[in-house]
């Protein structure tokens, strides 16, 4: 049954409980949209109470999976208005322990998550004219640091492809948004989500303690609780 008019269509992907993508999904749906929130495992997502809220299985790291659930999407609300490029996974550590295991992950997440989501959504919006992208995007990507370097990279590599991908839309249609929104600290599962482990032959251990306070940094002082992150990122695209 397609969405009312009225509905604006929104998927979100990395809707975890706990996470900011959680939090978007509720504020989201509190202001009377149709709200597919995603994520690799149903566990995850299944949490959520308010009628408008629809789980929705996606993996940003498959092709299959990604274009399976933006269809399943099509079919059952006829269209999808504003996509939200959420998911994404941590990658911690000094730059030489990294290893190319740990960071392909955080590519295929961070990176190439965005370049899926984008490709399965925009011949749709452009189908209709209209349509709101959002890349959540993060200090990281303009700023790098001592032991999140990795995870930085990753994240200048989305905020590039969100704004080449907004001069390019402009050539679709004029009313096809493409949005990057910039975050700060927040506080998330991100952290906990973190497998950081500082390997015995790394030339750093002595640096381990502040290793340690680089990965918790986001989820201690004045970091955002996800809830207001999430209705103050909610303004632009409605």
């Amino acid at each position: 049954m397609a969405a009312p008019p009225s509905s604006p269509v929104v998927l979100i992907t990395g809707s975890s409980h706990g996470g900011i993508g959680y939090s978007l999904c509720e504020t989201f749906a509190a202001k009377g949209c149709i709200v597919y929130a995603s994520a690799r495992r149903l566990e995850t997502i299944s949490s959520f109470t308010h009628p408008h809220i629809r789980p929705l299985i996606m993996d940003v790291t498959s092709d299959v999976s990604v274009h399976k659930a933006v269809e399943q999407i099509i079919e059952e609300a006829g269209r999808v208005d504003i996509v939200v490029a959420n998911a994404g996974v941590p990658c911690h550590g000094p730059i030489l322990d990294i290893s190319i295991d740990d960071a392909q992950k955080a590519l295929n997440t961070n990176v190439l998550g965005v370049l899926r989501l984008a490709q399965a959504v925009f011949p749709y919006m452009a189908s209709r004219k209209r349509g709101t992208f959002i890349t959540i995007g993060s200090v990281m990507g303009y700023n790098a640091s001592p032991w999140a370097g990795m995870y930085a990279a990753t994240k200048a590599a989305a905020h590039a492809i969100t704004e080449t991908l907004q001069m390019e839309a402009k050539a679709l249609s004029p009313d096809i948004r493409v949005m990057l929104v910039v975050t700060g600290g927040v506080k998330s599962n991100i952290a906990n989500n973190s497998t950081f482990v500082l390997p015995s032959t790394s030339l750093f251990q002595n640096y381990l303690p502040n290793i340690i306070t680089r990965i918790q940094s986001s989820q201690t002082g004045p970091s955002m609780p996800t809830a207001e992150y999430a209705k103050g990122s909610s303004y632009g695209p409605i």
